[in-house]
């Protein structure tokens, strides 16, 4: 029987990325780690949030051990994944936003990142864009409100509409045509893994028809890569959360895991 992935994440964002492996692989095993003790991440200390993730991610592979981690998480990959992948004997596998695909998806070259403060503004984002978006419009969006309607979503709560449109205007107003010789935007990263658990409710939300791109497919066909055959009959579903996370049960249960349990040594 083939060792389950292993999905982290600092809250619930990865399971977006579970729900496209699963999409995918419908017989993959995974096990999901949350470092919800340190939510949210933008607020913390880079070199304090660096050791703490490969603290994190360490104790989680040695609770589940994987055959694969997947850091789904943009800010964790950013300060950590160099260091895991020389502390690990097992492939990781990071998360970027999804300006590639992005970029060869939108007709009117304006493409909106939605995404974190801390995301928005690292110096690979913008590398990211200088690679493969030279050519298009991007307009930034800082979102982080949307994490916080994401956790509240998984732990049985509604989103609030009325904070996401708020977080939401600056895209909109891109997204609609002005006057200016400024294309209407017709593409948005979700730069955030938190933000796909919210499609729903962007897509009712945008004013139009837009193109929603985000990093889960990507993510499960780099796993396929580096673990073959991406097969398995178990589910092994294992969830484990740095702090207590009861009521987050019926969320990840929705995605196919276990009630949470406390991973050893790593409460805050």
């Amino acid at each position: 029987m083939q060792a389950p992935v292993l999905i982290f994440d600092s809250g619930v964002g990865g399971l977006s990325v579970a729900q496209s492996l699963r999409q995918h692989y419908p017989d993959v095993a995974m096990c999901y780690a949350c470092d919800n003790a340190w939510l949210p991440y933008g607020l913390r200390d880079d070199v304090a949030l660096a050791e703490r993730i490969v603290a994190v991610c360490q104790a989680a592979v040695g609770a589940c051990q994987p055959s694969v981690l997947v850091v789904a998480c943009n800010t964790a990959s950013t300060l950590a994944l160099e260091t895991l992948r020389e502390q690990l004997t097992i492939p990781v596998v990071g998360t970027v936003p999804a300006i590639k695909p992005a970029a060869a998806m939108s007709q009117t070259r304006h493409i909106g990142l939605l995404a974190t403060k801390a995301t928005v503004g690292r110096p690979y984002t913008q590398r990211l864009i200088d690679s493969f978006a030279s050519d298009c419009v991007i307009t930034r969006v800082a979102a982080d409100a949307l994490v916080i309607e994401a956790e509240a979503y998984l732990a049985g709560g509604a989103p609030s509409v009325a904070r996401m449109q708020a977080a939401l205007a600056p895209l909109w107003q891109a997204v609609l045509p002005t006057p200016s010789t400024q294309p209407a935007l017709d593409t948005v990263v979700l730069g955030c893994t938190h933000f796909p658990l919210l499609k729903p409710w962007l897509t009712q939300l945008a004013p139009m028809p837009l193109y929603w791109i985000d990093s889960g497919d990507a993510i499960a066909r780099r796993v396929a890569q580096v673990v073959d055959p991406l097969t398995s009959r178990h589910h092994d579903g294992r969830c484990f959360t740095t702090a207590p996370a009861t009521n987050l049960t019926v969320g990840f249960a929705r995605y196919g895991f276990k009630a949470p349990q406390l991973l050893k040594g790593m409460a805050d």
